[in-house]
């Protein structure tokens, strides 16, 4: 996956592919299609950061690695978003995320269950 260059900060890719991983965290995609993606919305980074070790993930920094999402995991997603529950999380040039990102948010989930329903692979990245 090309990277867009753009200043420093955090930038977060919902992406899909048609390829299937032998497991949803720490794989390398060959391809993929950016559907969503967030600038500087460090409490969603955090929840997903969260998510990739509870998968197991080993990458010693939550960046630039593929975390694939399911079906499950975006429903807990929106419950977390609808509650308030996404955690506050902080990184060097990462912003700060104010509340105002939940519809964006649920707008992101709504097109990740259309993927998922159209038998794509959804999957998080970042980069920062």
């Amino acid at each position: 996956m090309k990277r867009k260059e753009k200043a420093m900060g955090l930038d977060m890719y919902a992406m899909i592919s048609s390829e299937r991983f032998d497991k949803e965290v720490d794989f390398k995609p060959q391809e993929g299609r950016e559907i969503h993606y967030w600038r500087k919305h460090p409490n969603l980074h955090g929840w997903m950061e969260a998510l990739y070790f509870d998968k197991g993930g080993e990458a010693q920094s939550f960046n630039c690695v593929a975390l694939a999402l399911n079906e499950d995991d975006l429903d807990r997603l929106e419950a977390d978003i609808k509650a308030g529950n996404l955690p506050p999380t902080q990184g060097f040039f990462f912003g700060a995320s104010d509340g105002s990102e939940s519809e964006d948010d649920l707008s992101f989930i709504t097109k990740a269950r259309d993927a998922i329903k159209e038998g794509f692979t959804v999957y998080y990245d970042s980069w920062w």
